[in-house]
């Protein structure tokens, strides 16, 4: 014969769902307001922005300095080049020239 030695009690019928309500709670907070959650994504696609920006900012001074190069690798040294790089990295300058210093101003972003 079986014989009841506890009563159920209405609190033991709510632990399940109340522990649900508190994990699902706790995940739908997150999904939410978490670092790859849908209100920082906004924040992440800001940052995309401006790192494009700046790769391509980036890519046009690659392409500059990639132009310079191809001017002096040819095998043949065009005689303008080398006259800048001569004078700007020598200081070398004919005696009947005059010569005019100018700060080069550094952006700084």
């Amino acid at each position: 014969m079986w014989t009841k030695q506890k009563r159920r009690t209405n609190r033991s019928r709510f632990i399940l769902p109340v522990l649900t309500a508190g994990v699902l709670s706790y995940f739908g907070y997150h999904i939410y307001h978490g670092e790859y959650g849908l209100y920082s994504r906004v924040a992440v696609e800001e940052h995309i922005a401006l790192l494009n920006a700046e790769r391509e900012k980036l890519e046009a001074q690659r392409a500059i300095l990639e132009k310079k190069v191809m001017l002096l690798r040819d095998g043949t040294i065009e005689k303008d080049m080398l006259d800048e790089y001569a004078r700007k990295n020598l200081n070398l300058s004919s005696p009947n020239e005059l010569t005019i210093m100018t700060l080069k101003k550094v952006k700084t972003d």
